[in-house]
């Protein structure tokens, strides 16, 4: 069965399943709390922000990604494989990561990657359909999963602040490898995501420093903006001519 995190109180009744069947993360949910349920963009969208921020600090992968945002909205597959690459260059992209994004949306034009097949998907399988494409590794595969889809079993085993915290979390006295780091997830099927949760939220504490790769939430267009701040004005003009004043000791409405 395949289990997904929508909301917080799915978290927190995976979570509680998780330390029953795993009594050494106890100790780890009492040092941080309950995490927060984080969640991206999923979709095209989605999987292009996690290719921007890889192997980029987080402020230096917002800014990219916000810039790459504002030049293409709506952003869509489509613009962005007919993009030219000096221009994608031109908003911090680098030449491996242009490659990467015009494949997938390459692909997905061709209709060779339903990302809503993949959505509806177990996690492992999802996992081999995305990680089949150029510019998808293990590693963004999984986050994608985790964040932006919500897979409650995705596990990105070669995640370094995964395994620092797993040394950590069970006195291990070295960072477990990639392939350890499989076989430890293993004993946490099907909630290995809800893990992955937990142990960014103990790298938090424990380092004081972040540590889960977290995509953006769905940002505003510049028309939604547009339209908000339009929108805010119209309220506060309908507020001031609806204002009433007391004259006399009556109320009455002020003339537009």
């Amino acid at each position: 069965m395949t289990h997904f995190l929508r909301s917080q109180s799915d978290l927190a009744a995976a979570l509680a399943q998780l330390v029953v069947a795993d009594p050494r993360l106890a100790p780890v949910l009492e040092k941080t709390g309950e995490p927060a349920l984080r969640r991206g963009e999923p979709g095209f969208s989605g999987l292009a922000r996690i290719i921007c921020g890889q192997q980029l600090s987080t402020a230096s992968a917002g800014a990219i990604w916000a810039r790459l945002k504002d030049a293409f909205d709506p952003f869509h597959h489509d613009a962005l494989r007919r993009a030219r690459a000096d221009r994608l260059g031109r908003l911090g992209l680098s030449a491996a990561k242009i490659k990467s994004i015009k494949a997938i949306a390459n692909t997905i034009a061709k209709g060779e990657l339903d990302l809503d097949h993949v959505a509806q998907s177990d996690a492992d399988t999802a996992h081999q359909m995305l990680i089949a494409l150029h510019g998808i590794g293990p590693w963004t595969a999984d986050i994608y999963l985790l964040f932006c889809l919500g897979h409650a079993d995705a596990w990105p085993a070669g995640d370094l602040a995964l395994q620092e915290s797993a040394r950590i979390a069970f006195g291990l006295s070295a960072r477990p490898t990639t392939k350890e780091m499989i076989v430890i997830g293993d004993a946490w099927r099907p909630f290995r995501g809800v893990a992955a949760h937990l142990l960014w939220a103990y790298y938090h504490v424990v380092k004081r420093r972040e540590g889960a790769p977290v995509p953006d939430k769905p940002s505003p267009s510049k028309k939604s903006i547009t339209a908000a701040a339009s929108a805010k004005t119209s309220k506060s003009k309908t507020s001031n001519s609806n204002k009433k004043v007391k004259r006399n000791g009556r109320s009455q409405r002020t003339k537009s």
